[in-house]
């Protein structure tokens, strides 16, 4: 799995660089098919900060997850958690759809 991690009007510290490698690395547990992990830290005007986590998955459109806040690392976690409850989602109706469950 690749991870890139972009910054834009901000520096990104090994320590924000490594925190969301490890993040990332937690990602395959929801999705096994997880081809790479683009994220994108934003330096806001004042304090706010926007990240935006872009994930290819093998044989499906991106999957995209965004956060707002004044905390970088906040940030990063609250877009991490909305990421994992998409690729479960997307997990769920891969594996209801295979085995057949009726709607």
């Amino acid at each position: 799995m690749i991870v890139t991690v972009t910054g834009k009007h901000i520096d990104i510290t090994d320590a924000i660089r490594t925190y969301i490698e490890e993040k990332a690395a937690k990602l395959p547990r929801y999705f096994d098919s997880v081809m790479q992990v683009e994220a994108i830290v934003e330096g806001g005007e004042g304090v706010m900060n926007n990240v935006e986590l872009i994930v290819s998955v093998e044989h499906r459109d991106d999957v995209v997850a965004r956060e707002s806040g004044s905390d970088v690392y906040a940030c990063i976690d609250l877009a991490m958690h909305k990421m994992e409850r998409q690729l479960h989602k997307i997990k769920g109706k891969q594996r209801d759809n295979k085995y057949g469950a009726s709607t």
